[in-house]
């Protein structure tokens, strides 16, 4: 059974695996973190071209975070080193900023998590650098739908399942695979917290979404099959068989007639191409 408990959004938070209900100060301390994840990836479109390395990427991301009053929440999280993840072709997720260069033709998602007055805003979004193959391009369009998808199926009465098949039965129509290795998740003044957010199921099934529910829809799509394994730096998440892979994240609250996305973009830089 499915436990929800009321949020008092200025008391200290804990985990305890009861989904949190947010009231009016929680949807504005997302709404501000939200936006100010989103302002970032807008920051680095200019920057986001061939030759430039992803550490270099990193470096603006925890400078624009930091100039504007947050702070990057991966950034020593577990022991992870960076301010955000950044992960190219083959790599599904958690890809770590180094000296690797971008090259023409790559594939990146650069995924940003910031704390801001203690709420955080979590999202991600595909770059293309410089000409990019059709079969990439439309991987990443697909994965960018079948997102959006989920989200226009997370209002209240409805159940986690709806979510996930609606991402699920788009995605599988291309013959692309879904990823069950990792999911989103709930999150306000905690980076992840209950519920679990699976991007493929049945529909009807899993929790039942309620007005003030905070949590991330971010599908991770394949071009071959769903199976990923981490390398040996405990992070690094690939396709087993070396396809390419795409995701994007919004952070979103329930309210009591549908969804609210906290992490649009402002200069409406949601999906590439950016022009």
């Amino acid at each position: 059974m499915t436990n929800y408990v009321f949020a008092a959004d200025d008391a200290v938070a804990e985990r305890t695996g009861a989904i949190k209900l947010h009231g009016p100060e929680g949807f504005a301390g997302m709404r501000a973190a939200g936006r100010l994840a989103a302002q970032v990836l807008d920051a680095l479109v200019p920057h986001v071209v061939p030759g430039v390395t992803t550490g270099e990427l990193d470096d603006l991301v925890r400078e624009h975070m930091l100039r504007e009053g947050g702070l990057p929440a991966t950034l020593n999280y577990r022991g992870y080193s960076k301010s955000c993840c950044i992960s190219i072709n083959h790599v599904v997720c958690h890809g770590i900023p180094s000296d690797r260069v971008l090259k023409e033709g790559d594939i990146a998602n650069i995924d940003v998590t910031v704390i801001l007055d203690g709420w955080h805003g979590d999202t991600s979004r595909m770059f293309l650098i410089g000409d990019v193959p059709l079969k990439a391009r439309k991987l990443v369009e697909v994965t960018y739908e079948a997102m959006m998808r989920g989200i226009a199926q997370a209002k209240p009465g409805n159940r986690m399942g709806d979510v996930a098949h609606a991402i699920q039965s788009f995605a599988e129509q291309f013959r692309y695979g879904v990823v069950r290795d990792f999911c989103g998740h709930g999150l306000g003044r905690l980076f992840h917290d209950a519920p679990e957010v699976v991007h493929a199921g049945k529909p009807g099934t899993g929790p039942e979404l309620k007005p003030g529910m905070f949590f991330t829809i971010e599908p991770m799509i394949n071009i071959g099959r769903p199976d990923v394994k981490v390398l040996d730096d405990g992070w690094t998440a690939v396709t087993r068989d070396r396809s390419l892979s795409a995701q994007f994240e919004h952070s979103v609250g329930i309210t009591e007639d549908g969804c609210e996305i906290f992490t649009r973009s402002p200069a409406g830089l949601d999906c590439p191409p950016y022009a």
